[in-house]
């Protein structure tokens, strides 16, 4: 829309368009300010514009949430980078509608790769199941127990002998233990067990799978 102003001799008619304003407007004077760092001129610009922002984000992004989300995150990254922000080169509005389109954008290249992620563990197959009978699990929990009241040395053997399934010469090798020790230390160990579960009202003769009486 064209506008006469005033009757001066050569004055030329002002061709006024949506978002360019003459300067001395309120929009101007807002947009100084915020690019000051007044932090009521950013409460004012995101009353006078934060729909508008919402808005565009909308149109775009179909789940309200993630539309909110990339609005204030237009705010955010103009207030933070409002030094860059030249009023003599644009609007306060164009300028967060440009940062708006960018955090729009970002949104869609998140959900993308989300998307991607969620396809890819789609894709994958389904775990072996790994839960172990809950007997056995209680077995050990007691037999966990009786070890750690033994005395060090038969304790590492029997954990050796019992959690890692190695053979008493497997264990000589290990733990430099000559062989004859490590049975003896294991002998030992499982005689304590015995009794420990015998007082604890366990079946005579019990003794916890995985360790036999001779390897």
């Amino acid at each position: 829309m064209r506008a006469t102003v005033g009757h001066a001799p050569n004055q030329a008619n002002l061709l006024v368009t949506g978002f360019r304003q003459p300067l001395g407007t309120p929009e101007d004077e807002l947009a100084h300010r915020f690019r000051a760092g007044d932090e009521q001129a950013l409460r004012e610009a995101y009353d006078r514009y934060g729909r508008i922002v919402l808005h565009l984000a909308s149109s775009t992004l179909v789940n309200r949430s993630d539309a909110e989300d990339a609005a204030q995150a237009t705010f955010v990254a103009a207030w933070l980078g409002r030094e860059t922000f030249d009023p003599a080169k644009g609007s306060l509005v164009g300028w967060l509608l440009g940062i708006g389109r960018r955090k729009v954008i970002d949104r869609l290249r998140s959900a993308a790769r989300e998307d991607r992620a969620v396809e890819t563990v789609r894709q994958l197959p389904e775990p072996e199941s790994t839960s172990s009978d809950p007997d056995t699990v209680i077995d050990r929990l007691v037999v966990a127990d009786e070890l750690a009241r033994l005395p060090d040395d038969q304790r590492r053997m029997l954990e050796l002998a019992f959690f890692d399934d190695l053979t008493h010469q497997q264990i000589s090798t290990m733990t430099g233990v000559p062989l004859g020790t490590v049975k003896s230390h294991i002998r030992r160990g499982m005689a304590s067990l015995k009794r420990r579960w015998e007082v604890d009202g366990a079946a005579p003769g019990a003794r916890p799978a995985g360790i036999s009486g001779s390897r």
